[in-house]
């Protein structure tokens, strides 16, 4: 049976190139017939001349003028040859020199063949590549300086607090206090070191090798009952109606998605707000949307919401990590699924779309 495609799915980029492959063999086939062409009429004028002052008439004569024929031939025809292959050769001297530079680290590097329009998807496809290195780069020096951060605060909180408490002038209710603020800064750091080694693992892992099937709906239930002291402190008005659904696929990985999108929606939630949990099948997806009133993402902030130890409220900083949507989108992947958010000023959904037949 063949599957019929989601239009809600983006189409892969289609790099095509040949049009521009044609092209360019056609030039290369001109170029040597031209210079095919040009070596016989000279073989033929040369022999032409010789002919009139009658050398041809001569056995010996006739030899000469064969190789001198092919002398001046082979010269004049490697000269042209050697001239005009310097044209074609211009954008691929032009690509190496750009490729060096990407090598040496200068991802600003671009380059433009307005004049070739043969090698114009060449030079698309190089800017493209060079934009994404830039931004890998711009990626992973942010992650190093946020990586820093996270690590960095609860250590210095850790270590300030500790000599707190080396004071002998503390009352009881203090040092309990404060020992309290260091469990909690090192569970977090805990936690923290953990959501790394498991995205690690996790983007080194490329096919899921503990796939089975499970309640998708049961699952969701029991999540939600995980964080019931979180949702119950906030007093928040949870709705999760939805029918049993059966889902192929990693179930403790899966767990990890609804947990943290959970935890997400409650943390974000204003108190007495709402957080609706459903789940829809949609032709060969099934889709589990997670819907809370909190405040709007802003724009600009969507392209980066999947970046490891990104936080696009850093007031609320002390709260997470900004390593659970990494996970849960590399998660999302490997199951061949999507996720999508949208955001208004009346509400946020989070919706995860993953294949009915696993």
């Amino acid at each position: 049976m063949k599957k019929k495609r989601n239009p809600i799915l983006k189409p892969k980029p289609d790099w095509n190139w040949e049009p521009s492959l044609k092209t360019l063999r056609w030039a290369f086939t001109l170029c040597v017939f031209i210079i095919l062409l040009v070596t016989i009429f000279i073989f033929s004028g040369i022999e032409m001349l010789l002919e009139r002052t009658r050398m041809m008439d001569v056995t010996y004569g006739r030899v000469l003028i064969v190789i001198i024929c092919a002398a001046a031939s082979i010269t004049i025809g490697s000269f042209i040859t050697a001239v005009s292959i310097q044209l074609p050769m211009l954008p691929v001297k032009k690509l190496i020199r750009g490729m060096t530079q990407l090598a040496n680290g200068h991802f600003e590097e671009r380059m433009e063949f307005r004049e070739i329009s043969a090698m114009k998807e060449l030079s698309d496809a190089f800017n493209s590549l060079a934009s994404e290195l830039q931004n890998t780069e711009m990626l992973r020096s942010d992650f190093v300086n946020n990586f820093s951060h996270e690590f960095k605060t609860p250590i210095v909180s850790i270590r300030g607090f500790a000599r707190i408490l080396q004071r002998s002038d503390l009352t009881e209710q203090q040092r309990q206090e404060y020992v309290g603020i260091i469990v909690e800064e090192s569970t977090r750091l805990a936690n923290m070191a953990t959501n790394v080694l498991n995205l690690t693992k996790l983007e080194k892992q490329t096919i899921l090798t503990n796939q089975q099937e499970f309640n998708l709906a049961e699952q969701l239930r029991r999540c939600i009952l995980l964080l019931e002291k979180k949702w119950e402190s906030k007093h928040l008005n949870v709705s999760a109606e939805f029918l049993e659904c059966l889902i192929s696929g990693d179930e403790e990985l899966l767990r990890e998605v609804w947990v943290n999108l959970l935890d997400n929606a409650i943390k974000f939630s204003p108190e007495g707000g709402d957080l609706a949990v459903c789940i829809n099948t949609l032709d060969q997806w099934t889709e589990v949307s997670i819907r809370n009133h909190g405040p709007q993402i802003p724009p600009e902030q969507f392209k980066r919401l999947y970046d490891k130890f990104w936080q696009g409220d850093p007031s609320r900083a002390s709260e997470g990590t900004g390593i659970g949507l990494a996970i849960v989108k590399r998660v999302v992947d490997l199951h061949g699924g999507q996720i999508d958010a949208r955001s208004t000023p009346e509400e946020t959904v989070f919706t995860v779309r993953l294949p009915a037949e696993g």
